[in-house]
This record gives C-alpha cells, sequence and structure tokens, in this order.
C-alpha cells in the first residue's frame, strides 16, 4: 500500500497505474502529480451528451470542457497515453433517477451499459495549487491534508433543456495580503476554472456555514484569511441530480481523474487581461475584481470632474478612488435608491437649483439600461416637480421608463428601517445601494444650510435618515456626490470642509456616506457615474465576476448600455425643462466663471464630451 509522501513528484501515467492496482491510502487527489491538470468526470447517455456538452458551454467557468469521449470509448488521447476511465479515478459515486445509489473502486462491472455512454472530463482547480504555491499563497487544504471544501449555492446556472442546477464553489482561505496574487495567479487557468468568483463573505452566495461543506472536508481559516470562492467542477454532479437520468456515473468529489497535460505557465499580456481586487464592503465582507484597464479609465474620470471651477477648495474634499469604489459597489447592487433636491433659493418656488437632477436621471438612465431595479426618493413638497421632470424625460428619451417616486417622512423610531427593508427586517433590504447627489445634507447642528449658511431646514425632508439607517443594516452601501461640503454623505470628509470650505464651519454635513464623490459640479459626479458603470460592464473581467463565471457574456448588450450614457443633446433638452419648470441655477457667479475657456453655462456639454 502506498502512502501519501512521494505522490507529489510522480509523473502521471504512475500516478494512474496506483489508482488502477487500488494500491493508495488516500481519500482525494489535492497536491498530487503537482503541475498536472486534473479533471472531473461526468459519464451519462449517449442520448444526453449533446445537452450535456451545451451546458457545458454555457457556464464555463464551473464546467471546462477538456474532452468529450465517444459512446463506449473509455480511453480520452488528448489528455493521457494509457488511461482507462473505468478503473483511474479513486472512487466512483453510481446515479440512478438522481440519487446515488453507492460508491465504487472500479466500473468494470457496468463496462456492457458504458458502451452507450459518453464521458465529459471537466477541469479541475487541483490543477492550479501548484501555481498557487508558486505565487507564495498557501493553499490550506494541502497543509492541512485534507480534500479541499465544496459548497451549493443558491446561484443558478445556465439551464439547457433537463440540465439545470445551482452552482457549487470551492472555497480555499487565501491572507488578505495574498487575494490579488491569488486572483492574478489563476486567472488565466481557464481549464482550472481560471479566477475566483466570490471573495469575502459566503453569506452573498447563499453559503450559511463554512464548517458544513456540501462536498470534501471543512477547511479552517487562520487569522487574517479571507474566504475565497471559485467554480468548481462538482457543479456537473449536481446537474446529474437534477437530470434524473436512469443511470449515470461520476467521480467522488475531490477524487479526480489525473492528466498528463502539464499546466503551462501563462503570461498576461495586456492591462485588459490584469485583474485587481478592490475591497468594496467590511459588512458583509466583500471584494470586486475588475481589469487595471477599467479601473484606471475610471480614475482618469474622477480626476477629469475634480475640476474646480468655483475655486472653492474642492481639491480638499477629494478623496482618491472613491468613484471606482462606488460604482464597483453599485454594479453588484440589485436594486438602488437615488435621492437628489437642494433647495438653495429657497424665496423662490420651486427653491430647487438645476444641479443634481440631470445627474441623477443620467445615473438612473444607465442603472435601467443595465436592468438594475431603480427609483427616487425625494421631499414631499417637491414630488409634482419631479413627476413632471421624469415624465419629460421619458418623452425624451433620456430614461426608458419612468422612474418610481417616492418620499420619506420620519413618523416613529424605525420608520428608516421600516422604509429601506421588508416589514422592517434588517435581513430583507429593499434597496442594495442608496446613491444622494447634490441633496441639502443635515448639519452637526441639525439644520440644512445653503452656501451662504441660510438654514433651509423647512424645505429639506428627513431623508438623511435613511443614509443613517444604512450604517446599520448589512448589505446597504451608501454614495454621496457633492461639490461644496455640505450635501448629503459628505460627512466622510466633514474636518477638510470645516478647514478649507468658505463657511465650512457652519455648512458641513455631518452624515457620512461609505463612498464620498467630489466634483467641480454635482451634475459631473453622476454623468462620471454613469460612464464608470459602462465601463464596468463592458469589462469582460468584471462581467465574469458578476455573473458568478455562469451563463454568457453580457457584452451583446452593449449597444444599450451606449444608448443610455448621458450626451450633450440630452443635457441641453433636460436643463431646458427644467428652467421650463422654473428651477434656477445654484452656481452664483455661473455666467462668470469659466472651464477651458468657456463659460460655466456651456461646462456641462464639454464635460459630458470629455467623460465620454
Amino acid at each position: 500500500m502506498f502512502v501519501t509522501g512521494g505522490l507529489k513528484s510522480l509523473l502521471p501515467h504512475m500516478l494512474r497505474r496506483i489508482i488502477r492496482c487500488n494500491r493508495l491510502s488516500i481519500s482525494n487527489t489535492s497536491g498530487m502529480a503537482e503541475g498536472y491538470k486534473q479533471a472531473n468526470v461526468v459519464i451519462l447517455h449517449k442520448s444526453l451528451a449533446d445537452d450535456f456538452e451545451k451546458f457545458c458551454r454555457a457556464n464555463a467557468g464551473p464546467l471546462p470542457l477538456l474532452y468529450r469521449s465517444k459512446p463506449g470509448d473509455w480511453k480520452c488521447p488528448s489528455l493521457s497515453s494509457d488511461s482507462d476511465i473505468r478503473t483511474d479515478c479513486l472512487q466512483y459515486r453510481i446515479y440512478e433517477h438522481g440519487a446515488c445509489t453507492g460508491t465504487l473502486k472500479s466500473l468494470k462491472e457496468y463496462s456492457e451499459q458504458l458502451k452507450d455512454m459518453v464521458t465529459f472530463y471537466l477541469g479541475c482547480s487541483f490543477s492550479f495549487e501548484k501555481v498557487v504555491q508558486n505565487a507564495g499563497i498557501p493553499v490550506r487544504n494541502v497543509e492541512q491534508k485534507c480534500n479541499v471544501s465544496m459548497y451549493k449555492t443558491a446561484v443558478p446556472c445556465y439551464s439547457i433543456s433537463t440540465f439545470c442546477c445551482n452552482l457549487v464553489v470551492t472555497m480555499r482561505p487565501i491572507p488578505a495580503s495574498k487575494l490579488e496574487a491569488a486572483v492574478l495567479a489563476t486567472s488565466e487557468l481557464k481549464e482550472a476554472h481560471g479566477a475566483p468568483i466570490h471573495v469575502g463573505d459566503p453569506g452573498l452566495l447563499g453559503i450559511q456555514d463554512l464548517s458544513k461543506p456540501d462536498y470534501g472536508d471543512p477547511v479552517h481559516l487562520h487569522p487574517g484569511d479571507i474566504p475565497v470562492f471559485w467554480a468548481c467542477g462538482v457543479t456537473g454532479v449536481e446537474a446529474v441530480i437534477n437530470c434524473r437520468a436512469p443511470l449515470a456515473f461520476t467521480h467522488s468529489p475531490g477524487c479526480m481523474f489525473i492528466t498528463d497535460l502539464k499546466n503551462d505557465n501563462v503570461t498576461v499580456r495586456s492591462s485588459t487581461e490584469v485583474p485587481q481586487v478592490h475591497c468594496i464592503s467590511q459588512d458583509p465582507l466583500h471584494y470586486s475584481i475588475v481589469s487595471a484597464e477599467a479601473a484606471q479609465k475610471i480614475k482618469n474620470l474622477e480626476t477629469l470632474i475634480g475640476i474646480d471651477p468655483g475655486d472653492r477648495g474642492i481639491i480638499h474634499l477629494h478623496r482618491q478612488d472613491e468613484l471606482l469604489k462606488a460604482c464597483l459597489s453599485i454594479s453588484h447592487a440589485r436594486s438602488v435608491l437615488i435621492t437628489t433636491g437642494f433647495p438653495t433659493h429657497f424665496t423662490y418656488e420651486p427653491p430647487e437649483e438645476n444641479d443634481g437632477p440631470p445627474g441623477a436621471l443620467a445615473i438612473a438612465a444607465i442603472l435601467q439600461a443595465l436592468e438594475k431595479e431603480v427609483a427616487v426618493v425625494t421631499d414631499q413638497r417637491a414630488m409634482n416637480l419631479n413627476k413632471k421632470i421624469i415624465e419629460e424625460a421619458v418623452q425624451l428619451g433620456i430614461l426608458k421608463r419612468p422612474v418610481p417616486l417616492l418620499s420619506y417622512q420620519k413618523g416613529s423610531a424605525d420608520s428608516a428601517l421600516m422604509f429601506l427593508c421588508e416589514n422592517g427586517n434588517p435581513g430583507r433590504p429593499r434597496f442594495d445601494h442608496l446613491v444622494a447627489i447634490e441633496r441639502a445634507g443635515m448639519a452637526a447642528d441639525g439644520n440644512y444650510y445653503n452656501a451662504r449658511k441660510v438654514n433651509i431646514k423647512h424645505l429639506v425632508d428627513p431623508i438623511d435618515e435613511l443614509f443613517l439607517a444604512a450604517q446599520t443594516i448589512p448589505g446597504i452601501a451608501t454614495t454621496g456626490v457633492g461639490d461644496g461640503g455640505n450635501e448629503l454623505g459628505m460627512g466622510k470628509v466633514k474636518d477638510a470642509v470645516k478647514k478649507h470650505i468658505k463657511n465650512g464651519d457652519v455648512i458641513a454635513c455631518d452624515v457620512e456616506a461609505d463612498f464620498t464623490i467630489v466634483a467641480g459640479v454635482s451634475n459631473w459626479g453622476g454623468y462620471a457615474i454613469a460612464c464608470a458603470l459602462y465601463i464596468l460592464s463592458a469589462c469582460e473581467i468584471h462581467d465574469r465576476y458578476l455573473r458568478k463565471a455562469v451563463g454568457f457574456p453580457q457584452i451583446s448588450k452593449k449597444t444599450g448600455w451606449l444608448s443610455a450614457l448621458p450626451s450633450v443633446t440630452k443635457e441641453e433638452k433636460l436643463l431646458k425643462t427644467l428652467v421650463r419648470h422654473g428651477v434656477r441655477s445654484g452656481k452664483t457667479a455661473s455666467l462668470e466663471m469659466e472651464v477651458d475657456g468657456l463659460p460655466f453655462y456651456d461646462t456641462h456639454s464639454v464635460m459630458i464630451e470629455k467623460l465620454l
């Protein structure tokens, strides 16, 4: 009987011979034949083979197809020289009408049935373990001498005919300082599942308890480790179960088929292929992945909108990479709530300024194009005005359809919780992200001030309470967009506002957002968010991460996304609409200020052209 000590360095054909003779005292093949590809195995009746291949092609992350045999062919010449699929896995499972009816060391007794069956060899994450180790990253399950942990998720795969199931993932604990290295090491190894599909809280995948894997063994996290999840070929086992075929075979999870193919080192050549990892939430812990190229484009947008046309000192409020992190968070959101409205013209009717609504509608338009739920919450007194603006935005083609318009009033201590969550249950939020753009923000004394220190509290509903409540609800993130420090969400930079902005000691908003986007004009911030969300959606690396490597790339929808972006024509039409409804400019020196030599009145168009 062989023990595990020398198995790492044995060549695959030797290992297969040892396995074939049933002479190993191990329960899985993790760490064996280092540097060689291993494969999941699914064996189905030939009548199901075409549909299963389509299912694999449609879900290439968990089911990268290495080889499909012909009916009754027990060899796989492109993967190995002398193999026999009936004997060369450590252990097999037999499924009858979707139920596992036993485990086997050999399939030889089923040789007659196998003549009408097709074998699928699917990539396995064991293949990348040596690559990960070579990058200086510990592989905890190898260290702990156990199988990898595998979990069923709540993520549905793309269904084909009778093949439908949820994604199965493996989890590997990775030190926080090594996350990006782990993503980089695995991202190009697509036949071994490629880059992770989730980094952070397992609950976001529907996994309730890491100590209770559905397959494999529990793997313990060291202090400072982050759970990182890769798509897993055991997804194919789940598909076999749900298919309820009269007879099917698979490998036992962790007992892989070892091929003769080496994992070739892949060099990432361009910034479109270099992944970056960014933390977008601490509660729940959540990281996102994006290409270096897309990230740089969004950083360039952030620089563009940071121009200070009024020389008000907003450069001191700038927080690096807030636009990128905010938009990564929004891209993961299912439902977004937007608020705007700054009644700076307190002696007029309506008192609103025209900075805010155009940016808010630009965000709403791209969210609609990205098929996310979006709603707007505003002051009760401004409901009719905003309703008319939204209706005309639909007529002008700025919005695809009307955006639900909501108002918020405090009636009790839990009003904000009831508004944000179904039946006030923090575990069931209605919105994943709140965005405030040029929205009057509450100062430390509980009042609301315009830039000239005039208290406008009587015109402002307490929408700040929604942002305060969101801080206590896991899963709801917040973004504030402003250009002077007195806007909702700017509490994150209130010390800088008090120090560098005129009247800042009085007007500074005290309410923080998770992400603070500072722009020369708040509308510019809204346009930048819209453009950044487009960039992220068009990024193949981020798109794959969003869809958890199941289904097909969404890039085919690019034309629809482009048509939703702000444009000079849309901006001009919307500003005319606002003027028609009595909405005035909020910039006191708007006609005197210049950007790039043009009057400030025209700078929205200039900025849109630059952003696009």
